[in-house]
């Protein structure tokens, strides 16, 4: 078995084998060009960003600059997604977004991790570990997705969250480690702030 057949099943490889580094340089070439864009280069930079990954839907918007180990190879993002700058996303393994899914500034979905077993890390060994993010979730500033989490649908974590289990839909969510603090409920729907009431 290829340390690439490796990387894709979730077993240990070696991320610095020659032909993993030669196709991953490939697609982190066309990253470098999206977050070289000028402001004024709208067209530009959406052609390159619709190029960049696996599957990426309709409305989608990314803020430079973005950073990705595979340069959105492996990541599958649905219909009308925002990310705000310095959204990170360590995709040697797969990503899956849905559709409605905000993300603020300086998020980091990480699907990679090393052994704890010292003589492994050593050899600089990973393994990878899919994440799943449903539909119409919002991630806050800061946040910090790790490896094999899946996130449910309508759910917000909070800034600053460290996410190292699954998160079940309609949660809000925050802390490290996150936790569910309560479910989506009707107050969330008079009020979008403190005490600021939605306008009927």
């Amino acid at each position: 078995m290829t340390e690439r057949e490796k990387m894709n099943n979730g077993l240990i490889y070696d991320p610095n084998d020659e032909e993993i580094m030669r196709e991953q340089l490939s697609y982190l070439d066309a990253l470098y060009e999206f977050n070289a864009t000028k402001p004024s280069e709208t067209e530009k930079r959406m052609e390159i960003l619709y190029s960049l990954f696996a599957e990426i839907g309709e409305g989608c918007y990314i803020q430079p600059p973005f950073h990705s180990n595979w340069g959105g190879k492996h990541v599958h993002i649905g219909s009308f997604f925002y990310a705000n700058s310095n959204f990170t996303c360590v995709d040697d393994g797969k990503i899956f977004i849905g559709d409605n899914v905000l993300i603020a500034p300086n998020v980091t979905l990480t699907t990679a991790g090393h052994p704890v077993r010292p003589e492994m890390r050593k050899k600089a060994l990973q393994f990878n570990a899919d994440i799943h993010i449903g539909n119409n979730v919002w991630i806050g500033t800061g946040a910090v997705v790790l490896p094999g989490v899946t996130i449910g649908d309508n759910t917000v974590i909070g800034a600053g969250s460290i996410v190292t289990k699954d998160i079940p839909e309609n949660s809000v969510a925050f802390g490290n480690p996150c936790r569910v603090q309560r479910q989506i409920n009707e107050r969330d729907y008079e009020f979008y702030f403190k005490d600021k009431r939605f306008e009927k």
